[in-house]
């Protein structure tokens, strides 16, 4: 594995479940919290933990995909999946999922070259999509998407679980 491969493994590591520069990473973040809890609706229309936690799953498995060469596009399972009925089985699978992403990132990252990580992805640039950039661009751009994410769900959490 060469260097910035490994890097980058490192940062979406330590975000998931080590020890991000940040503050705690979002594993910690989300210890304790019931389905009851994730469902709950923060005031004037913000996403619930749930709804974040499926948000960041459908855009990492959106990453891992766009690293085989595929085009850019929203994630196949909607910026925004919808919760559906929320039942403990159901929160467990989506913290599962969650967790499965982070793996398909770290697979995507493991086998990448130097040299391809400064290509271009295959898409135009198209900023809301975060197409068009390089694959350096893109994984690090995934980091920053958790890390933001996982601060809302921080202040989620203690607005309205603790």
């Amino acid at each position: 594995m060469n260097a910035e491969a490994a890097r980058l493994i490192d940062q979406f590591t330590r975000a998931h479940d080590g020890d991000p520069w940040h503050g705690s990473p979002v594993k910690a973040i989300l210890k304790g919290v019931t389905a009851e809890q994730a469902a709950r609706k923060p005031p004037n229309g913000a996403h619930s933990i749930w709804e974040l936690v499926l948000h960041m799953t459908a855009w990492r498995n959106e990453t891992a995909r766009r690293a085989t060469g595929a085009p850019a596009g929203e994630p196949a399972e909607g910026d925004y999946p919808s919760v559906g009925d929320p039942t403990p089985a159901r929160w467990t699978a989506a913290l599962a999922a969650f967790d499965t992403s982070h793996e398909h990132l770290v697979a995507a990252v493991r086998g990448m070259s130097d040299e391809r990580m400064l290509k271009p992805t295959n898409d135009p640039r198209d900023r809301p999509l975060g197409a068009g950039v390089s694959y350096y661009e893109l994984f690090h751009g995934i980091v920053q998407h958790d890390a933001y994410h996982a601060g809302q769900i921080a202040l989620i959490k203690r607005l309205l679980v603790s």
